[in-house]
């Protein structure tokens, strides 16, 4: 499947270019990652974030060594206990793991409260480096720029276009 998309990326980025035919057009890349690991806002958020998960992992691991310590209970005691009491404690155990797995949706689902907080965290910076790109795609008259460490990979890259340390270098005058 991700080779059927790069394949048709390239693909759809030859037809462009062959329809531009014989012009030429100025491309640069960055390596946003690179970006992001270099900014102290970016690291800090980053630092808040994997705080959280710490917090929530620590949560979900206590929640699970529960269940396992009334498993085993449960498990030793299963065949002396009445009809009622073994409904009982399956049941408890049931809605122990119901809960396990709703915290963890809660915390870590595609809308949960780590989706909520990557955007609050992460989207002012992204936005901020998008239009210290856009200034600099426009000061230097850049047609393209790829962000190299994305979807679309490049075959070949020339250093020379490579844009990462002016948009650091921006962002950073910027803080000053």
């Amino acid at each position: 499947m991700k080779t059927s998309i790069k394949l048709f990326s390239l693909v759809l980025l030859l037809v462009f270019f062959a329809n531009y035919g014989f012009t030429q057009a100025k491309i640069g890349w960055i390596n946003s990652k690179t970006i992001m690991d270099k900014l102290p806002e970016a690291q800090d958020a980053q630092r808040q974030l994997d705080n959280l998960v710490a917090d929530w992992q620590g949560e979900l691991a206590k929640m699970q060594n529960e269940w396992q310590k009334k498993y085993q209970e449960y498990d030793k005691k299963k065949l002396i206990l009445t009809d009622q009491a073994r409904s009982e404690a399956e049941k408890e155990l049931q809605e122990l793991d119901k809960k396990i797995a709703d915290y963890r949706n809660k915390k870590f689902g595609q809308n949960g409260e780590l989706f909520n907080k990557q955007n609050e965290l992460m989207k002012p910076i992204q936005n901020k480096i998008f239009k210290a790109l856009q200034e600099i795609a426009q000061e230097d008259n850049y047609d393209y720029i790829f962000d190299k460490s994305g979807e679309i990979l490049l075959m070949y890259t020339n250093d020379k276009y490579d844009l990462t340390e002016k948009v650091i270098e921006r962002l950073t005058t910027f803080n000053k």
